[in-house]
C-alpha cells in the first residue's frame, strides 16, 4: 500500500470523524428553536454541546489541510468549482460560532431569540449543503482535460444532490436528537425522543431513494456491484435498527447506529470513488485521481511522520473531553450563560 493509498484512507477517516461530531451538533443547533420553549430550555439545549462543537469542527479544517498538502490539485479543482457554495456553508459556520458566543450578551428575550434562529440557519444550511456536495463528487462534475471545473454554481444544483443534500439533512437532525436523549432530562428528554421517532421514517425512506437514484445517475454501485457490499449494507441496516431500539427506549444504542450509518455511508462513497477524489462528467479520463492530484513523495512522507506524532494525542484529548463531560443537563441544573 504506498502513501497516496495511506493519506486518501486518512482523509476518509477525518471525514468520517467530522460527519460523526459534528453531525449531532448541526442536528443539535436545527432543533434548538422547536425543542427549545423557553429560554432556560433553549440555554440547556446549546450547553449540551458546548462544550464540543468547536472542537468537532477542528476535524474539519484537518481534513480540508490534509487535502490541500497531499492532493493539492484535488484541493484547487474542488474549492473553485464549489466556491460560492463553500462560502455559503463558511458564513453560516462563522454566523453560527458568533451565536453560541452571542446570544447571551444581552438579557432580552427578542436578542436571544435572533441569536437562536441564527444557530438553526447555521446548522441547517452546512447539513444540507454537506450532501449536496458530496453527491456531486461522485455524481461527477464537469472537469476539463486540465483539471479546471468549467460548470457553473446551478450545476451543482440538480435533483440527484438536492436529494443527497436531504439525506445528510435529516440524518444529522436525527443524530442530534438522539444525542440530545442522552444530555438531557425530564420534558426535554421526552421531546427529543418523540423528535427521534418522527424523524426515523422519513430519514430512512430519503437514504433508500438515495440509493436506488444513485444506481441510475452515479457509476458508484455499478463500480461496486450488483451487491455493494458488507460496509453499504450495514450501513442500511444500521439505520433500520434506530426504530426498534427507539421503541424499547434505548437511545445511546440508537445513536451508535446513526453513528455507524454515518460513518459507513462515508466508507461507502470513499469506496465508490477510489482511486478519483473527483469523477470528471465530461470525460471518465480527466477524473482527478489520488495520483495525478497527489503532492510529492516526499510531501507525503513528512506528512505521514507528523501524523503519526500528533493525531493520536488530539484523539486522546477529544476523547477526555468526551469523558469530562459526559453527564447528562437538567433545566435545574447550574447554567453558564
Amino acid at each position: 500500500m504506498d502513501l497516496n493509498i495511506i493519506w486518501f484512507i486518512l482523509i476518509a477517516v477525518l471525514f468520517i470523524g467530522f460527519f460523526f461530531l459534528e453531525g449531532f451538533d448541526y442536528g443539535v443547533g436545527i432543533l434548538l428553536p422547536f425543542l427549545g420553549k423557553d429560554d432556560r430550555s433553549r440555554r440547556v439545549i446549546i450547553n449540551s454541546i458546548g462544550t464540543f462543537w468547536d472542537g468537532n469542527e477542528v476535524w474539519l479544517l484537518t481534513a480540508g489541510g490534509a487535502i490541500f498538502a497531499a492532493f493539492p490539485n484535488w484541493y484547487a479543482t474542488m474549492f473553485s468549482g464549489f466556491y460560492l457554495a463553500l462560502v455559503v456553508m463558511l458564513l453560516a459556520l462563522i454566523a453560527r460560532g458568533v451565536a453560541f458566543e452571542y446570544r447571551s450578551k444581552q438579557d432580552s428575550p427578542t436578542w436571544r431569540n435572533r441569536w437562536d434562529w441564527v444557530i438553526f440557519f447555521g446548522s441547517f444550511i452546512p447539513a444540507l449543503l454537506w450532501g449536496v456536495a458530496i453527491s456531486n463528487l461522485i455524481r461527477g462534475v464537469p472537469i476539463d482535460k486540465d483539471m479546471n471545473y468549467v460548470g457553473t454554481f446551478f450545476t451543482l444544483l440538480n435533483p440527484y444532490s438536492l436529494l443527497g443534500g436531504l439525506v445528510t439533512l435529516t440524518l444529522f437532525t436525527l443524530h442530534g436528537s438522539l444525542f440530545l436523549s442522552l444530555k438531557l432530562t425530564d420534558n426535554l428528554l421526552e421531546s427529543a425522543r418523540s423528535v427521534a421517532k418522527k424523524l426515523w421514517i422519513p430519514t430512512s425512506v430519503l437514504l433508500l431513494a438515495y440509493v436506488a437514484y444513485g444506481y441510475v445517475e452515479t457509476d458508484m454501485f455499478s463500480k461496486l456491484g450488483v451487491n455493494p457490499g458488507v460496509v453499504p449494507i450495514i450501513a442500511g441496516l444500521a439505520l433500520v435498527s434506530v426504530g426498534y431500539l427507539l421503541k424499547i427506549k434505548r437511545e445511546g444504542w440508537a445513536f451508535v447506529m446513526t453513528g455507524i450509518t454515518i460513518a459507513f455511508s462515508t466508507i461507502t462513497v470513499f469506496m465508490g470513488l477510489f482511486p478519483r477524489v473527483m469523477v470528471s462528467s465530461l470525460n471518465p479520463e480527466w477524473s482527478l485521481t489520488i495520483y495525478n492530484a497527489s503532492s510529492s513523495p516526499y510531501t507525503l512522507k513528512v506528512m505521514s511522520i507528523i501524523a503519526l506524532i500528533f493525531v493520536p494525542i488530539v484523539l486522546a484529548y477529544q476523547a477526555w473531553t468526551y469523558w469530562v463531560f459526559r453527564k447528562r443537563i437538567s433545566t435545574k441544573s447550574k447554567l453558564e450563560y
